[in-house]
């Protein structure tokens, strides 16, 4: 062993036990970028040192957490979001669309449930954690699940189906088998032409405030300040996307929001569904695209006989509201990634509809 590499190690073997002897745990390693990019997914999350703890409650150096203004809804999951990015990289701002990430970007997103939808910071059950990394060739997703005990996540390719139980809003309980998708699930939402790309962080969706540790602050503004983001105006500069579950909003507009976020990721001219001509992304102009007075491309039952996609002031006559409500497979839209309805989101909808009539 060289002189110097030997003396080096001795040095951080006493700094260690120096820590140790005076009671203060060394510092946790930091997020393993190599790891992040290497072809073959980790077996477990803790591999790439993405938290500090086992549990994944304390984000590691480098993790930015977000949040979006209407998100994909997930069968009443709680979600947690954060971003990582290569030390000395920043994203770049985009006014349409996911804004530009660099390889070695790594988008984090935990799904958990309380027991108990009314008090939701009270016994979370961790369900999976998925990962989408930037790497040379593209976005590649990955996701791990976590054990009974709430201690370990493992990459799970394949998917499965777990029973998840909880008390809604109401106060009813609630038992259902929740899906985690197969590899090839997660590439079908999230193909855009024939690229895999994210879906959610938009700066129209983040353009909102976040409570951070230090105070809440818009997250343009937030992820600009901290240099991890490249080119954003001024947050009153930037498109927005209302809070679909904002009462001050028009609900033609949260609306709108809504179906972008739960629908559009298929449903635009480069997505699965770009067969069908129903494109419900927010910056679409055209109202029969929109589905509007428009009729389905193909009839049967998925359609219920039902004449247009929209029937202006017909929710009931309206093909989109009764996918919506379904749950039968092939019928219910989205067709992946929720098992439940989702009863608030079909009557912002349906209220939309309504008032397109008037």
């Amino acid at each position: 062993m060289r002189p110097a590499l030997a003396t080096g190690r001795a040095f951080l073997g006493l700094a260690v036990l120096s820590l140790l002897l005076l009671g203060a745990a060394p510092l946790p390693p930091p997020v393993d970028e190599a790891r992040l990019l290497d072809p073959a997914p980790a077996p477990t999350l803790d591999a790439y040192h993405l938290f500090t703890d086992a549990g994944a409650r304390q984000p590691n150096a480098g993790l930015t957490p977000y949040a979006l203004n209407t998100p994909l809804f997930s069968d009443y999951a709680q979600k947690q979001r954060y971003v990582f990015l290569p030390k000395g990289k920043r994203a770049t701002y985009t006014a349409e669309g996911v804004l530009e990430f660099p390889v070695g970007t790594a988008l984090v997103k935990t799904f958990a449930y309380p027991a108990d939808l009314r008090r939701p910071n009270d016994g979370l059950r961790l369900i999976e954690t998925r990962l989408l990394i930037r790497k040379a060739s593209g976005w590649v997703p990955n996701t791990y699940v976590w054990n009974e005990a709430q201690t370990q996540a493992v990459l799970k390719r394949a998917g499965l189906r777990t029973e998840v139980a909880f008390t809604d809003a109401k106060g009813a309980g609630v038992r259902f088998s929740y899906p985690v998708p197969n590899v090839n699930q997660c590439k079908e939402c999230h193909s855009l032409g024939d690229a895999l790309v994210p879906i959610g962080p938009k700066a129209r969706n983040l353009n909102g405030d976040y409570a951070y540790a230090a105070g809440a602050e818009n997250q343009l503004a937030h992820w600009s300040r901290t240099g991890i983001l490249a080119g954003a105006p001024a947050p009153a500069a930037a498109p927005v996307n209302p809070r679909w579950d904002d009462p001050s909003a028009p609900v033609r507009t949260r609306a709108l929001a809504y179906l972008d976020a739960n629908c559009a990721h298929c449903h635009n001219p480069g997505g699965a569904a770009s067969n069908s001509g129903l494109y419900l992304d927010y910056e679409r102009a055209s109202a029969v695209q929109r589905g509007i007075g428009k009729r389905p491309v193909a009839a049967g039952k998925a359609s219920a006989d039902l004449d247009f996609d929209i029937a202006p002031g017909e929710p009931d006559r309206s093909i989109l509201l009764h996918r919506m409500q379904s749950r039968e497979p092939g019928v219910m839209m989205p067709e992946l990634g929720r098992a439940l309805p989702h009863e608030e989101g079909i009557a912002l909808v349906r209220a939309y509809i309504a008032g397109l009539g008037r």
